[in-house]
């Protein structure tokens, strides 16, 4: 039940004054649908207005002068603006408006009335103008003009003045709550209340109040912090008091790990080692293995895998493409089919007798591993005794979806895979609910790639040495600009890309983008990947995850507009076999020394890890490394960049909590309860769910 003290909060914003059934949609467009979405809220930016007059001010300034009326200006002809001129013993000041409000303005505001007036001055020579002025009162009510005006959100038809009005109101319903942070912690970090931490936020004095840095917002940052942090670890501790089945590495892992042509990396061992410790404990694993691209993650799985099987259970490996679910089984399938263990691969692409063969295999367990896609979770498909499910690039699946394949066996173990480099400050944000496995090593023998970047102008020159090295056998991709959120304007341009190359390279160019039938795509995909196509174009929106060793060549254009961990992912793509490999980095000059250092970066590290750290530390807040598509919370108040030492402090406060209070019944702990209602957040809720 949610506390009574937030039902004013939760009241739908129709409720604030003036919010009827025209406002309201533009309100909820902005911030949501109840009176907490507004207040959580905040200003973005301050406007100062100066007192001035006609003498002394300055062009571009937001500036309140105290006028007297001289005179009304009416249009000459049409399409012209009605002018008002004022004088203030220092000079005239002409006010102007557009469209039509002449009749009422001269009603309102007659020859000899004295007014305050407030808006962004321009200066004309020696006139002075303020179009549309944003106050017009009595001069006796000059101090209604505020000297610090918070800016808010707005959109059309709704401007931010109006909006702050609601901001005020939602904060007149904010009640006093009981106290849920440690005082020893706010008073050491000189945090104030909450209530009064919205306060400030909404009324702020000068910029420094605006910063994510500033008092109160650290304050209410880490009050949605700790909320979050709380039901990760309510959620962590819900998945670990489920019981698992008790699996213990045996004899044909270790017959499988010693049959591999390479010794595995010191990570490798250490994140196997880690599985293998959830697997064996009786207890459901929910653990997530990091690594870079190539990084030998899926050796790892394997190898829990045989683990699986020898002690007479099956596992199944889900990706989220066809393509990649094929590579995962071509990887997968000799080594433990040399152990004796039937592998299947199961995608939308199997029917009739072949695909009911593959579903008995399952059904009966005489398969151990299944490798597939979104088939495996289908409602036909039965396991005799799943007990390891591992989700390749898991982000790429909705919650309910992983879920599906979870419950098609009892008290199932999840391994999640990620190559997308999260920076160990922000890790807690998104993976807080699992345990973490790192591969910060590469396998030996990788070929290493000469990263280059160069201006667009020089895309002739770049084509004609891929036309030389296609010749001479290599396979390259060329990926396509990020020219705007709209797919379909990335799209026109890979297609224009593709067409430029076909009339040098002929038939020689494949193209692929999210817009195609997924068995067109796998067909261009295969192509490249048989040597049919020498260079894949493609759009951002696809995934390239497929191993091409022969692919030597990374041309991606516009690489300044890409976040970094991307970049590098992308990079990753090539220098997998014994080709000499190289990443061209095109972007349109010049570059800004952000961009710059940006560029700089990827060519001195191959890293995923340190480019993600560098990469937050260069750009601040926003969506750096395209965090979104990673399961990264939406947070209302806290900035992950700007508050990430905060996450740590929120993770370890809310294990301390839980450890000492598990139920929140204290009186700490009923507080909680309410800040876990204020934000929403619980531990059944969809946040984040990997599992």
């Amino acid at each position: 039940m949610r506390p009574e003290s937030l039902f004013p909060l939760y009241a739908a914003i129709s409720t604030l004054k003036g919010v009827g059934p025209r406002v309201a949609p533009l309100v909820e467009k902005l911030a949501g649908p109840i009176v907490r979405d507004v207040l959580f809220s905040l200003p973005q930016a301050l406007i100062r207005r100066t007192p001035t007059t006609a003498a002394l001010a300055q062009d571009g300034q937001v500036a309140t002068f105290v006028v007297t009326i001289d005179a009304h200006l009416p249009p000459q002809r049409s399409g012209q603006p009605w002018r008002i001129r004022g004088w203030d013993d220092t000079g005239f000041v002409t006010l102007v408006w557009f469209k039509g409000h002449g009749p009422h303005l001269e009603r309102q505001h007659p020859v000899g009335a004295r007014r305050a007036v407030s808006g962004k001055v321009e200066r004309f020579g020696s006139e002075i103008q303020v179009a549309h002025p944003d106050y017009m009162l009595e001069a006796e009510r000059v101090d209604e003009i505020p000297p610090v005006e918070p800016v808010y959100p707005a959109t059309a038809g709704l401007p931010s003045r109006t909006f702050r009005k609601f901001a005020q109101e939602a904060l007149s319903r904010a009640l006093p709550l009981p106290e849920w942070q440690d005082p020893a912690w706010l008073e050491r970090e000189g945090l104030p209340p909450w209530r009064e931490a919205f306060e400030l936020a909404h009324g702020p004095e000068g910029e420094a109040d605006l910063s994510p840095l500033s008092l109160a917002r650290r304050r209410l940052a880490y009050d949605e912090l700790l909320a979050h942090q709380l039901a990760l670890a309510q959620r962590k501790a819900g998945k670990r008091a489920q019981p698992g089945p008790r699996i213990v590495s045996g004899a044909l892992a270790e017959a499988a790990e010693k049959a591999l042509p390479f010794r595995l990396t010191g990570a490798q061992v250490r994140a196997l080692s880690e599985v293998r410790g959830d697997l064996a404990h009786g207890e459901r694993m929910s653990r997530l293995l990091q690594g870079d691209v190539g990084s030998g993650k899926t050796v790892v799985a394997m190898l829990a895998m045989a683990d699986a099987a020898g002690a007479g259970f099956q596992s199944a490996l889900m990706a989220p493409t066809e393509i990649l679910a094929r590579q995962h089984y071509e990887t997968l399938a000799p080594s433990l089919e040399a152990q004796g263990l039937a592998v299947v691969l199961l995608t939308g692409r199997d029917k009739g007798s072949a695909r009911a063969a593959k579903l008995q295999k399952l059904a009966d367990g005489s398969a151990a591993v299944a490798v597939g896609t979104h088939a495996l979770f289908q409602d036909d498909v039965a396991f005799k005794a799943l007990s390891l499910t591992i989700i390749d690039e898991q982000h790429r699946f909705g919650v309910n979806e992983r879920r599906r394949l979870q419950d098609k066996g009892e008290g199932v173990h999840l391994l999640a895979m990620s190559a997308t480099p999260i920076p160990r400050t922000l890790e807690l944000t998104v993976f807080g609910d699992l345990d973490v496995s790192r591969i910060d090593e590469k396998p030996p023998g990788r070929t290493p790639v000469a990263t280059r970047a160069a201006p667009l102008p020089r895309v002739p020159e770049i084509v004609d040495r891929l036309r030389s090295a296609i010749d001479g056998g290599a396979q390259a991709f060329w990926i396509c600009p990020l020219v705007s959120e709209s797919e379909k304007v990335d799209l026109r341009a890979a297609e224009d890309r593709a067409a430029d190359l076909k009339k040098i390279l002929g038939s020689r160019v494949g193209l692929v983008h999210g817009q195609m039938p997924a068995a067109e795509k796998d067909a261009v995909m295969q192509a490249f990947v048989d040597g049919e196509v020498g260079v894949l174009v493609a759009t951002t929106v696809v995934e390239v995850g497929v191993n091409v060793p022969n692919a030597s060549i990374m041309v991606i254009e516009h690489a300044d507009r890409f976040g970094l961990a991307q970049l590098h992912q992308l990079r990753g793509r090539v220098g997998r076999g014994m080709r000499e490999s190289s990443c061209v980095l095109l972007y349109d000059p010049p570059l800004s020394e952000v961009a710059q250092q940006r560029l700089d970066i990827l060519r001195r590290s191959d890293d995923g890890f340190e480019i993600a750290e560098k990469d937050l530390e260069l750009r601040g807040g926003g969506d750096p490394l395209g965090l979104k598509q990673s399961g990264f919370p939406a947070y209302r108040l806290a900035d992950p960049v700007a508050h990430r030492d905060l996450i740590a402090v929120a993770a370890d406060d809310a294990r301390l909590i839980l450890a000492r209070d598990p139920d929140l019944t204290s009186p700490r702990g009923q507080a909680v309860r309410t800040l876990q209602a204020l934000f929403d957040w619980k531990p059944a809720s969809g946040i984040n769910d990997a599992g």
